[in-house]
């Protein structure tokens, strides 16, 4: 009945008698429904998922492209990639730079993956890559040229969400070798500090399952899967069809680079044409994982701050992170990696109001700071202001450069005290840390349908938008250099206060004078010694590591218990962390 439906539907269009029919007309007819058995197979193929992986591309750069036919740089620079019968185009860059992600479905037959660089509509060269010497479950960095024009490409490369039993991140499959575990522990033990200094630790991340997760389908169920990232390393287990409580059973390694990274965990579900639905997320700071618990995690929403949809969607995880502490010293005291895939900052009026709200918070404390200095010089508690004066004597008696050092040391000392006598973290996620929800997306959305409007205030929009990061900015590091004092992070804070006793030490014995010929040496021999080396500062480095009081508040764990239903089903309703 179906195709003769189909049938009729062509013959109608094609002609309204059906005895003009040429041998040409059911040649057309029958390659029609060719096609569409063809298009049926293909969307019942990746629907029942049948791929034996996922291939994640993460296009990065190129370098040495060839010029255009008039001699210039490419203007119009994009990529296509080809693997099967999927196929992607990338947005088009004339910086050589792209920073965009692509997900395509690896089949047994198909491994090899083509791309092509072109320019507008004329193809300059093409490259292929052959993913079966790939190892699985592994982020690749690559550097692939072309093969008929100069130039190259960079691309991150990752092949996971396997389905086959038996490989090497099937959980069922797995057994613990005591011997493994021994060579992997002593690879980073401490008298092995100076070698592979790169090296920082190994993670290892059981993913067992999910619960309570929100139903993304129409039939009252969800098709997860679940997606994590280390830095630009990116591994995803397989989509478990038509649940609301998916078993995975995955377990996946990753290269620490950084022991101060986070490891993000997001739960999505999968949709046709590779579109996907958030269904929750987590964050976990290395620092902050108990190695070998296994335990549930709740998933929050994509801001983080409060529990995602569902009946309490929670995530089974077992962690276990090795690490060497020189090494990760070493390391905290250079540049941040740069994380290449981030969210685009859009000028938001409620992003630009918290920013505004963090940079007020960090100047009042200024502010109260400067008024009790001030209160000392006004004698309004004589005890407090003779305690005072008595330290400005003497530190101008016997103070110099390491004086400063001790201060702050002192003062760490004295947020050190507190905590161990109160109990307390000074955690600024404890506290009541406010957010709004407002319809900034879809207000978007109808300014770039009016196209001349948003032409008009496209100046001023950048403007806002500059002054709504430099804030934002200028917070986080107040919030960081707060945070450091406050035992945050308990490992940064005692390596700063080994640092400061260093520093104390050294300003003490050597007089500044050669301090200061020593720096200036460096500084002026860093480009003739080691010109490849990025210009860094140390402090803003170490900085860097320390979490501002949003992050501290993602970092969050939330209680394994629902608020309320109305709290979960009004997500523009203020929740206060508790």
């Amino acid at each position: 009945m179906k195709y003769s439906l189909s049938v009729n539907k062509f013959i109608g269009l094609r002609s309204p008698k059906i005895k003009r029919l040429t041998l040409n007309d059911f040649a057309e007819i029958y390659e029609h429904f060719q096609r569409n058995n063809k298009l049926a197979e293909s969307s019942k193929r990746l629907k029942s998922q049948i791929w034996s992986s996922v291939v994640t591309i993460l296009l990065v750069k190129s370098k040495d492209l060839p010029l255009g036919d008039d001699g210039s740089k490419l203007t119009d620079a994009h990529i296509k990639f080809r693997l099967g019968n999927e196929k992607y185009k990338s947005k088009s860059s004339w910086t050589e730079r792209w920073l965009e992600q692509f997900d395509l479905h690896l089949f047994d037959e198909d491994q090899t993956l083509e791309l092509s660089l072109w320019n507008r509509n004329n193809l300059y060269g093409k490259a292929s890559i052959d993913l079966s010497g790939f190892q699985r479950e592994t982020t690749h960095g690559i550097w692939k040229s072309f093969e008929d024009c100069p130039g190259e490409v960079f691309l991150m490369l990752t092949i996971s969400g396997t389905t086959a039993l038996e490989t090497i991140s099937d959980l069922k499959a797995f057994k613990e070798d005591p011997r493994e575990l021994k060579l992997l522990r002593d690879r980073y033990r401490w008298h092995r500090c100076l070698q592979h200094l790169r090296d920082i630790g190994h993670l290892t991340v059981k993913v067992f399952g999910a619960t309570g997760l929100a139903a993304a389908d129409i039939g009252g169920k969800s098709d997860p899967f679940c997606v994590l990232e280390l830095g630009n390393a990116r591994l995803q287990t397989q989509t478990e069809y038509k649940t609301l409580t998916p078993t995975w059973n995955k377990i996946f390694t990753f290269n620490v680079k950084d022991i101060t990274q986070v490891l993000e965990i997001t739960v999505y579900d999968e949709d046709r044409d590779h579109r996907v639905e958030f269904l929750g997320k987590l964050v976990i700071p290395l620092l902050r994982i108990k190695n070998g618990v296994k335990r549930w995690y709740t998933l929050k929403d994509k801001n983080l701050c409060v529990r995602a949809k569902g009946m309490s969607p929670q995530i089974l995880l077992e962690m276990t992170v090795v690490w060497n502490e020189l090494r990760a010293i070493c390391r905290v005291l250079q540049p941040k990696e740069e994380k290449l895939i981030q969210q685009e900052a859009k000028f938001k009026r409620q992003l630009f109001l918290r920013n505004v709200n963090r940079l007020k918070v960090i100047i009042m404390d200024i502010l109260d700071a400067a008024k009790y200095v001030q209160s000392c010089f006004e004698w309004e508690s004589p005890l407090r202001s003779f305690i005072a004066f008595t330290l400005w004597i003497l530190a101008c008696i016997y103070g110099n450069l390491e004086t400063i050092p001790l201060v702050l040391l002192l003062i760490i000392i004295k947020k050190w005290l507190i905590r161990l006598i109160t109990g307390t973290t000074s955690d600024p996620a404890s506290g009541g840390y406010d957010y709004d929800y407002d319809d900034d997306d879809d207000d978007d959305k109808e300014k770039e349908e009016k196209k001349s409007i948003k032409e008009r205030l496209q100046a001023i929009q950048e403007v806002s938008q500059t002054v709504q990061n430099t804030i934002g900015s200028l917070a986080s590091l107040g919030e960081s250099t707060k945070n450091t004092f406050n035992f945050s992070v308990p490992e940064l804070t005692w390596l700063a206060v080994v640092l400061l006793i260093v520093a104390i030490i050294v300003l003490h014995f050597i007089p500044i004078r050669f301090l200061l010929l020593f720096w200036g040496i460096m500084k002026f021999s860093r480009r003739i010694l080691r010109p490849n080396t990025i210009p860094n500062n140390e402090l803003l480095d170490f900085l860097s590591r320390v979490p501002n009081d949003e992050e501290l508040n993602q970092f969050r764990e939330l209680p394994p218990t629902a608020v309320t239903d109305t709290t979960r089903n009004n997500p523009k309703k203020k929740y206060k962390a508790s």
